[in-house]
């Protein structure tokens, strides 16, 4: 083989080194930014994994906030409610302002991580009108609903999916 040939050759080599290094630090970036979506039922049976249990994986919890479970301590940013998807319910903790729409009975996505039994929310969703459910959310609260035998309202927004 002539020098120039190899050269060529030692070139496209690094260059396919250089790809496939930079695509799997890109792949392991995003793949440590992901944060799944899972309902309280999937939390507290282990249906999550048990990374999400033990508070090393962040992750999306997403369902209906529970009648009668916000609480505000007087001069406090913290914010204690329970997420519910009709099988489970499960303590959220949230410290910061919360969403404007956000209230008992409405739908609402956290994101963060467990703390032994109670989840820790860093950021709160809340639906944005009275027929939104994030499309993962209603996909879930409708299979509790059919395993339930409970009559759920159909809204068209649900139905399409939009997300936040």
């Amino acid at each position: 083989m002539n020098p120039t040939r190899r050269r060529r050759l030692i070139w496209i080599l690094a260059l396919v080194a250089a790809a496939g290094i930079a695509a799997t630090l890109v792949a392991m970036a995003l793949q440590r930014n992901v944060a799944y979506l899972y309902t309280p039922n999937e939390v507290l049976t282990g249906e999550a994994g048990p990374q999400v249990g033990d508070g090393t994986a962040r992750f999306r919890l997403g369902g209906m906030v529970a009648k009668d479970s916000f609480e505000r301590p007087s001069g406090s940013m913290e914010a204690r409610f329970r997420v519910t998807d009709g099988d489970a319910e499960l303590p959220v903790s949230y410290t910061g302002i919360l969403p404007d729409l956000f209230r008992e009975n409405q739908a609402v996505v956290a994101t963060g991580r467990m703390q032994g039994d109670v989840f820790v929310a860093e950021e709160l969703l809340a639906k944005h009108d009275e027929t939104y459910m994030p499309k993962e959310v209603a996909d879930k609260m409708g299979q509790a609903h059919r395993k339930h035998d409970v009559d759920a309202p159909a809204s068209d927004a649900a139905k399409e999916g939009a997300s936040y």
